[in-house]
């Protein structure tokens, strides 16, 4: 078709031709340019500059080593510069990283550890204990005190608290020892959760436990959920209305914490717990409570029954089973 339309455009022209062939006329220049010569594929030769590879694999030593793989280039070159060597500009070792796909850390990348997630139940009281420690703020700015708060799981009630004015592994030591005996824990019937803090991960607290014949287990870093109940009890103490914005020594800090875990303990209706208080269901007094609840309710729906919808009324439940992190049902 192009030698067709070579031909007539010969004779009237190439915008006829094309018109009256039905022909592009780009296609038709471009058919008629002349095919381009083939690349020359061979290898370019190597600049007079460039390193021979033995040197290059030199400098790739160098920045592989011990010494030097947490530093930059540029700091590498200076470093041998002070030292009295040169093998390249520092823009070189850059290249040679990046051919080698090193531009990045060269060192192994740090791997996180797969943390397992904790699986608690607690059936009775004194068989879960959850712990954890809270800052209280003091009379200046940046200076605090440590409220240290160990919370039964299945009875939300708090069988120890301690303010100091520091954080450490001796302090929570005697903290845990003391709350042991006054509940006359028993070897192998306590388990003590905690999260990753360090006086929580220390080797003191990890031997008393031991010795104690308690296990202990861990939140996963980064995760508040895995200690609920340590989290909702700090909130419960810090959004009362009485709560002031600052303590004004470590006595006042501790007359509040007094005052509110004696209440938390023996008035405060835990709806966690059907609204019973924390005593009552740690030291049993619940059942015998609820039942009286129970013949209450039984009395009113006896007298009035027509303000009832179809049954006596119930009493919230007492709880049976509490746990951190429930497993999925079909792994139950």
């Amino acid at each position: 078709m192009m030698i067709i339309t070579q031909t007539l455009a010969n004779e009237v022209g190439v915008q006829p031709a094309c018109k009256a062939l039905a022909v592009s006329r780009a296609g038709y220049y471009r058919a008629r340019k002349p095919l381009p010569f083939p690349k020359n594929k061979s290898k370019r030769p190597a600049p007079p500059r460039a390193l021979p590879e033995n040197e290059k694999q030199a400098v790739l030593d160098i920045l592989h080593s011990e010494r030097f793989v947490d530093m930059a280039p540029q700091e590498i070159y200076s470093t041998l510069l002070d030292e009295g060597l040169y093998y390249c500009s520092s823009r070189t070792m850059y290249r040679f990283l990046h051919e080698n796909k090193e531009v990045r850390e060269r060192r192994n990348q740090r791997q996180h550890s797969q943390y397992q997630k904790p699986e608690l139940l607690a059936t009775m009281p004194n068989q879960i204990w959850s712990w954890d420690i809270t800052k209280l703020k003091g009379p200046r700015k940046w200076s605090y005190f440590n409220l240290y708060v160990i919370i039964d799981i299945f009875s939300r009630y708090v069988v120890g608290w301690l303010v100091a004015d520091r954080e450490s592994a001796k302090l929570a030591t005697k903290f845990i020892q003391e709350s042991c005996r006054k509940q006359c824990v028993q070897k192998d019937q306590l388990t003590l959760h905690a999260d990753r803090g360090p006086s929580m991960r220390s080797k003191a607290v990890a031997f008393l436990l031991a010795d104690l014949g308690v296990t202990k287990t861990h939140s996963r870093p980064y995760t508040s959920d895995d200690n609920p109940f340590s989290e909702s009890q700090f909130k419960t103490l810090k959004y009362r209305p009485e709560f002031p914005n600052r303590f004004g020594c470590i006595q006042d800090a501790r007359a509040y914490c007094q005052t509110f875990f004696d209440w938390y303990n023996k008035e405060h209706r835990h709806s966690g717990i059907g609204f019973f208080t924390p005593e009552d269901v740690h030291y049993g007094k619940a059942q015998e409570m609820r039942a009286q609840r129970q013949k209450v309710l039984h009395g009113a729906y006896k007298a009035n029954p027509e303000r009832f919808v179809g049954k006596v009324p119930q009493p919230a439940p007492l709880p049976e089973a509490v746990w951190i992190n429930p497993p999925k049902p079909e792994k139950i």
